[in-house]
């Protein structure tokens, strides 16, 4: 516990105890409770979110192992019949204007009808990186004894499963084994210079189309440009006036981290699989051919990264230096020269690890685009490191992976759970007390004591 000291009628007193770090981001997660779920932030993204909701279950699960399995569940609840669960769960008391794309743009319920979508819940038409059944599983592991009796990983299992099917069956626009994402807000990073040229065959809507709520929570100098969100409302206005139905679209890239979090998620389901008495071994199988697959066509040797591919127009690798070619570390049978080199590569002049930055960047430091401040085109977000941070230590690199856990401990602490921060400074921008950030602060700093 810190404590410090302040003046009163011109004496120094001591100061009430500030709450410790871990005190401190369990309150961020109760704030952001909603009673079933958790939202990113009370302000800008009012709430849940897909991705959001994983990354916060595996930090709730060091708070309340009951919460964290609700989280997950809620999620579920929303899944589409098809397969897909959806990037956002509308919460029907939050004013329809306070988020844009608002339900009323998606109308998933009529639109995304012959796709399944719940009549119950309002929900988007697109999804995000499928992170859930790594999630599902460190739950389980949090507190097993709770999740037998509640039979927690029987209730979710047939979700993930019907997820994962959605994903391999459905979005291998490619046909080369690898799931294509539609929509640059599917990969999760949402406005990475990794995006720019596939974007540019896309005709912006209309500024008068459409309202950008987040702009009245956020510096614009910060957010996305005009242009850019114009496209990202294009392409999602005529997904959800295709019926939310795949296979078309001007927008089809194969993504590293989309695709490594799949083949991560494999295995956590083949764990799952057998704890449910059931055998693990195919889904083993098709997380190695994943694996497989992201080497075969998405690494660069002689870049030493992997690279989006781009699936349109010309077509080919994409080659930007993003933190999502960083990211397949997580995967236990990358092979070891592919390791080696993409370790060189985050500590390198692209990304600074260790050296250069306190956290790894969003966008090359050396790229044309790089911005420290603008949304996914060089800031730092506590998600990215943290995979990172688990793939260094999965390939025993534990002395980085131990800087940078201590150096993302400081600075969720200092920027008071920011939402992202300048890479090298570590100065917050975005939200405050930002959900993901909190939840894998409890994640790190529970790691840093077990070990």
């Amino acid at each position: 516990m810190e404590h410090t000291t302040e003046r009163r009628g011109g004496a120094l007193r001591p100061a009430r105890p500030r709450s410790s770090l871990r005190d401190r981001a369990a309150d961020v997660l109760a704030a952001n409770w909603t009673g079933t779920s958790t939202v990113p932030s009370r302000t800008l993204y009012p709430h849940q979110w897909s991705w959001d909701s994983a990354f916060i279950a595996i930090g709730l699960r060091h708070v309340s192992a009951l919460r964290a399995q609700g989280e997950l569940e809620t999620l579920l609840a929303a899944q589409w019949g098809d397969g897909r669960i959806p990037h956002i769960v509308f919460n029907p008391a939050v004013a329809p204007d306070a988020y844009f794309p608002s339900p009323d743009f998606w109308r998933s319920s009529t639109a995304g009808r012959a796709a399944g979508a719940p009549a119950a819940v309002q929900t988007s038409g697109i999804v995000q990186p499928p992170v859930h059944a790594l999630a599902a599983w460190l739950v389980h592991r949090a507190d097993p004894g709770l999740s037998r009796s509640r039979g927690f990983l029987a209730r979710v299992y047939p979700g993930l499963a019907a997820w994962h099917r959605y994903l391999l069956h459905h979005r291998d626009h490619g046909g080369a084994g690898l799931v294509s994402v539609i929509h640059p807000w599917e990969q999760g990073m949402d406005n990475s210079p990794c995006w720019d040229a596939p974007l540019r065959r896309v005709s912006p809507a209309p500024d008068r189309s459409f309202r950008r709520a987040d702009l009245e929570h956020g510096a614009a100098r910060d957010r996305p440009t005009d242009l850019d969100y114009g496209r990202y409302v294009r392409l999602a206005a005529d997904y959800r006036d295709a019926g939310y139905a795949d296979g078309g679209g001007e927008f089809a890239v194969e993504d590293p981290s989309f695709n490594a979090l799949l083949a991560a998620s494999e295995h956590a389901l083949a764990r799952i699989a057998c704890e449910l008495g059931a055998a693990g071994t195919a889904r083993h199988a098709r997380a190695e051919r994943l694996t497989a697959a992201l080497v075969r066509r998405l690494w660069d040797p002689r870049a030493g990264m992997f690279f989006c591919r781009d699936l349109r127009g010309e077509g080919g690798l994409v080659p930007e230096y993003g933190v999502s070619g960083l990211l397949p570390l997580i995967l236990p049978t990358l092979p070891h020269a592919v390791v080696r080199s993409l370790v060189d590569t985050a500590c390198g002049p692209h990304f600074g690890v260790g050296d250069l930055v306190r956290m790894a960047p969003s966008y090359d430091l050396a790229g044309p685009a790089f911005d420290p401040h603008r949304y996914w085109r060089g800031p730092a977000w506590f998600n990215t490191n943290w995979l990172l941070e688990h793939g260094l230590r999965l390939h025993g690199e534990h002395a980085r992976a131990a800087r940078l856990r201590t150096a993302m401990l400081d600075v969720a602490g200092a920027s008071d759970f920011a939402e992202y921060v300048d890479p090298r400074t570590g100065a917050g921008r975005g939200a405050r007390g930002f959900g993901w950030t909190a939840a894998l602060t409890l994640d790190l700093l529970a790691e840093r004591t077990s070990r």
